[in-house]
């Protein structure tokens, strides 16, 4: 009998900044899939958001680590910002070689197939799937739609480039991100204006 290998869920995202709805999503997963841990992957250089300004990864990295901190299955792993180039999910889920649960909006989801690799992805993982106004679940890809488990929580309309602005013009990001975020973003002079 193999040694039987925790099943994880991944939260990849820019995390600039990790907010409260992260985490809610994160906890939401973590009591209705019964996962082991739940892994904040910020992602190094992502292909989806070339040409947009990006906070440095070493700010993005401390971020995700401070609001991991908020509970103990959560765990923040550095592997996507350590690659060079473009990063794909399918080179972080085949490197992992475990079973595990993509934590996505339903309007990301939708677009999977557009994703490096779509097929073989879809055939490794199994998708988180939350809710986001406008979509519908018949709008999902056959292909995607029998893997997909819908998460249960109350919708949490907060963004980080919502946060990003808010800062820029002179607030708080307290109460928006995690107490120990929110420091850290005061600290360092993040997102205000002149400021990288």
């Amino acid at each position: 009998m193999g040694i039987l290998h925790p099943v994880i869920g991944i939260l990849g995202g820019t995390f600039d900044p990790p907010h409260i709805a992260h985490l809610a999503v994160a906890q939401a997963v973590h009591e209705q899939l019964g996962l082991d841990e739940i892994v904040f992957m910020p992602a190094g250089e992502p292909w989806q958001k070339s040409g947009y300004p990006i906070t440095p990864v070493l700010h993005r990295m401390a971020m995700t680590r401070l609001a991991a901190s908020a509970a103990p299955y959560f765990v923040a792993d550095d592997r996507e910002v350590r690659r060079s180039g473009p990063t794909y999910t399918i080179d972080t889920v085949a490197k992992l070689g475990q079973e595990c649960v993509l934590i996505v909006g339903a309007d990301a989801v939708m677009g999977v197939p557009s994703w490096e690799r779509a097929d073989e992805l879809i055939d490794l993982v199994t998708f988180a799937v939350v809710d986001r106004p406008g979509v519908l679940r018949s709008d999902i890809d056959e292909t995607i739609l029998h893997k997909c488990t819908w998460i249960e929580m109350p919708r949490i309309d907060i963004s980080s480039t919502d946060i990003r602005s808010h800062v820029a013009a002179g607030h708080s990001a307290r109460f928006l991100v995690p107490e120990a975020v929110a420091a850290y973003i005061e600290t360092n002079g993040l997102y205000r204006t002149g400021t990288t």
